[in-house]
């Protein structure tokens, strides 16, 4: 059976705005993804929650519980909210009406063939970091994501961007990122539309909010990774995660179990995260946004997702060429 868990991640992300939109249509009272709820009983989003104790300067019962619930919720999914709810990556899309798409290279479309054919072998790099991660590896998953600096571990701009944003509402006294919050905006806009064709209301928020909303998202085209706050908060709290993570099958990966150079689930990440070769990959496991990417991608089926990675002797590459 194909799998598709970018349709799914869509079609996922669409059903929650249109929920909301039928929330404002029938004043269900369910809020947003930014404080979802149902009539008086609602949450905050972490940033929304923090940013509610700095600008009231103390403890708000309703901002301690949802920053809890919303705590565990990350350690237990990490950044799932990216990949599978937040509505930023629907707006990017549109990106794509205004842009060329970039021609695909034959060894970007041909990923499955070239590895099953086994026409390029592991480079030296690859199987130095192979025999390093499986060696290091004591639960059997990809290897250890901590060897050098990258996203998610080294403080990089987004972090900066988090800092300012607790910063200023502490100063000012109101969470001013949520001014400017691309999730926020971009149910604000839904909003408005809903009131200008449902009761004819018109005011200069209509042009102001989808204008900063277009100016963050797409012309800001590494929002996600370079900008959010959101993103880097939940990155911070994903440290903990042990659960869902890309486990590899050393059995049936190509590269373990065949010695071919594939690469596939590398490049299907958007995040930078290599599950094969950990030690070579851009971002941390931390930056995991739990897609599924990665499962998809593999030609040899070698990749899942189980709630628990079992533990087990891991396969290394040396052992594979005996």
């Amino acid at each position: 059976m194909k799998r598709n868990s970018k349709t799914l991640r869509t079609i996922t992300a669409l059903s929650i705005v249109a929920i909301v939109f039928v929330g404002f249509l029938t004043n269900l009272g369910i809020g947003t993804i930014s404080a979802p709820g149902i009539w008086d009983i609602s949450i905050l989003c972490p940033l929304g929650a923090l940013g509610t104790m700095l600008a009231s300067k103390m403890m708000v019962p309703r901002a301690v519980v949802s920053l809890v619930i919303m705590v565990v919720l990350i350690i237990v999914f990490a950044r799932a909210f990216c990949g599978w709810m937040c509505p930023v990556p629907l707006v990017q899309k549109l990106r794509g009406i205004f842009t060329k798409p970039e021609k695909q290279t034959k060894a970007e479309g041909e990923p499955a063939k070239t590895a099953a054919a086994g026409i390029a072998p592991l480079t030296e790099d690859e199987k130095a970091a192979l025999a390093s991660g499986c060696e290091k590896d004591s639960k059997g998953l990809a290897g250890c994501a901590s060897c050098a600096k990258k996203r998610g571990e080294a403080v990089g701009a987004r972090h900066f961007v988090l800092g300012g944003a607790l910063l200023s509402t502490f100063i000012f006294g109101f969470p001013v990122f949520c001014l400017v919050c691309p999730i926020g905006l971009t149910f604000a806009t839904i909003l408005l539309l809903v009131n200008l064709f449902a009761q004819g209301d018109v005011t200069w928020s209509l042009i102001v909010v989808p204008a900063i909303l277009i100016a963050e998202v797409l012309l800001f085209k590494k929002w996600c990774h370079k900008l959010c706050p959101l993103s880097a908060f939940m990155s911070l709290i994903a440290k903990l995660n042990r659960t869902f993570k890309p486990t590899i099958d050393n059995a049936k990966c190509l590269e373990t179990a065949q010695g071919k150079k594939c690469g596939a689930c590398s490049r299907a990440c958007e995040e930078g995260i290599d599950p094969r070769h950990p030690e070579l990959s851009e971002a941390a496991w931390s930056e995991c946004t739990k897609c599924r990417s990665c499962v998809d991608a593999c030609p040899a089926h070698a990749i899942s997702m189980p709630l628990i990675a079992k533990k087990g002797e891991p396969v290394s590459l040396a052992e594979n060429e005996k």
